[in-house]
């Protein structure tokens, strides 16, 4: 709030040939602006007992929040460009000329910021330590912008936040251990980064994490124990290794999406997986998976299974039968394996089944009929196999077969 300087009068000169001021108006005059002054006073304390002042050591994280960005890379009209410690107090309103966006204070201390969520401006520099005395943040938000360098440790000081979104960044090195302290966090999205090295290997102590996206990274080695309430799983785009272990998926009872394909996952997938109580798309594309094992679900059981997809991977032996025994599965596509054998009847008797992709492995024998019939709604792609009889007609036979030469020599 600018300040009210000194009041000026304009002064008055009285000479003897002039009529004089009377007493009483000179009175009535000094009584007026007396009032004046009290009342200006009075309106000052007002305004300042409605406006919030913030808190000195969220100014400070402010402040040095955007000292560590780029001056260069401030547009003239984004939020960080509003940001003018001189002439305004943050959390003060109205905010209609400066800090007009990218953080939100608190309603029920006014002097504390509560979310930091820039706009996607392209800003660039790095991610102050002294964002940790924001001590009350629970939405850090810096998506779509070109931040770099490491993601500060001192972030696990930060106990009230529960969304992370640092998402579509260059943020690089390893995802600071210290993060998992962070037990109120109820979403992670650091997708789309540099990150590396390994995950921290207590995941599991963030037990309120509903969401976990690390996707489009280059994050290495086994993956640990899960956060146990986890509803959403994507790891894609990494360079995971070993096998898919039971342990660390154990407890996730409310796991409903698994997305794990572009990594160097390698083994069996066991029936654990497809058993999980909540799942229903499972994505393990693109990896090294030699071998596929399910069992059917059990009777009575309200599995949720909608969408599979293992395709391009090394699974060798025949199609699993028991993958027609899911009642719900909508999608399937197991292309470009090392598939062989006859495509199992079964799965022209799925119901829900729209979209199906076996092309690019050594299937042989001759497709189902129902697959061709006109009341069929099947999508998808049967085709370079060593399969008999596929009608050149039907769009699931494309691409055509695989040459004889080939089927034979496999």
């Amino acid at each position: 709030m600018r300040s009210i300087g000194p009041l000026h009068f304009t002064e008055f000169h009285f000479h003897s040939h002039r009529h004089s001021i009377p007493s009483q108006t000179m009175a009535a005059c000094s009584s007026s602006i007396l009032l004046f002054l009290l009342f200006g006073l009075l309106t000052i304390r007002s305004h300042k007992s409605v406006r919030a002042l913030t808190s000195p050591s969220d100014i400070a994280a402010l402040m040095a929040f955007k000292s560590a960005v780029k001056p260069s890379s401030i547009p003239s009209w984004s939020c960080l460009a509003s940001w003018n410690f001189s002439s305004a107090d943050p959390c003060s309103s109205p905010r209609r000329t400066f800090f007009t966006c990218g953080f939100s204070c608190s309603s029920s201390d006014p002097s504390r910021i509560i979310q930091l969520t820039l706009d996607p401006a392209g800003y660039s520099g790095t991610l102050s330590p002294l964002i940790s005395d924001l001590s009350m943040l629970t939405n850090l938000d810096l998506a779509d912008n070109s931040f770099y360098g490491p993601i500060p440790p001192s972030i696990s000081s930060l106990s009230e936040l529960r969304t992370l979104t640092l998402r579509s960044n260059s943020f690089s090195d390893s995802i600071p251990p210290s993060v998992t302290s962070l037990r109120s966090l109820e979403s992670i999205d650091l997708s789309h980064n540099s990150l590396s090295g390994p995950l921290p290997k207590s995941m599991d102590s963030l037990t309120n994490l509903k969401r976990l996206d690390l996707s489009f990274n280059q994050l290495s080695g086994s993956i640990p124990k899960l956060p146990p309430n986890l509803l959403e799983l994507a790891l894609k785009g990494n360079s995971l290794s070993g096998s898919l272990e039971k342990s660390s998926f154990d407890g996730l009872t409310q796991l409903e999406v698994v997305e794990l394909s572009q990594n160097s996952l390698s083994g069996a997938i066991e029936p654990w997986l497809f058993l999980l109580p909540s799942v229903q798309q499972v994505d393990l594309a693109n990896n090294t998976l030699t071998r596929l094992d399910i069992e059917k679900p059990s009777a009575g059981s309200d599995n949720n299974l909608v969408a599979v997809d293992l395709g391009f991977n090394s699974i060798e032996g025949n199609i699993p039968v028991n993958l027609a025994s899911y009642p719900g599965l909508s999608s399937l596509s197991l292309r470009y394996n090392q598939l062989r054998g006859v495509i199992p009847a079964e799965f022209s008797q799925v119901q829900p089944l729209r979209r199906l992709y076996l092309d690019g492995n050594f299937l042989s024998g001759k497709p189902p009929a129902a697959f061709f019939t006109s009341e069929t709604a099947l999508s998808g792609s049967i085709g370079y196999n060593c399969l008999e009889e596929c009608p050149a007609s039907s769009q699931l036979c494309v691409p055509s077969q695989k040459p004889v030469a080939i089927c034979r020599t496999s």
